[in-house]
């Protein structure tokens, strides 16, 4: 299972604005810490605005901050939102495959089953289970920490 670079942002942000607490944060802020894109991150922020784990302020002074703690932010269930395709294999799909063994083969669920365990481990943890220790990761961004329990 691979997840791609939009989830793999989506992770990182929620990260870096928990780790900011209160404090409004800039896409440009978080491109800066990671070396990322921001208009990558502009996708990204939008998203997560839309989905309701971002507030954003608009205009001069606004930014980002996140819309829940972090012990409500469930990694599974944002992980799922932002992967769109799901698609593992191209039996998944049965619109679109072209497998000529997908009637009679067992790897489907075989797969199927691996997925489910893979967003299931996810589940099981929050935005705060990745932020436990949160000082190595405030010094490797360059942040000073802020978080929302200080």
């Amino acid at each position: 299972m691979r997840l791609t670079a939009f989830t793999d942002y989506c992770l990182r942000v929620m990260m870096y604005s928990a780790l900011a607490g209160e404090r409004l944060v800039t896409i440009n802020e978080i491109a800066q810490a990671y070396g990322i894109s921001a208009s990558h991150l502009t996708k990204v922020v939008f998203f997560l605005g839309q989905h309701g784990y971002l507030t954003t302020v608009r205009g001069k002074g606004g930014g980002m901050r996140l819309a829940d703690d972090p012990q409500q932010v469930n990694l599974g269930k944002l992980v799922r939102a932002a992967e769109t395709d799901n698609v593992l294999v191209e039996c998944f799909d049965p619109q679109h495959s072209q497998c000529r063994i997908a009637s009679a083969c067992r790897l489907m669920n075989v797969l199927h089953a691996a997925q489910e365990a893979f967003y299931g481990e996810l589940s099981r943890h929050t935005l705060a289970d990745l932020l436990v220790q949160p000082a190595g990761l405030g010094r490797a961004l360059g942040i000073e920490i802020r978080l929302v329990s200080d």
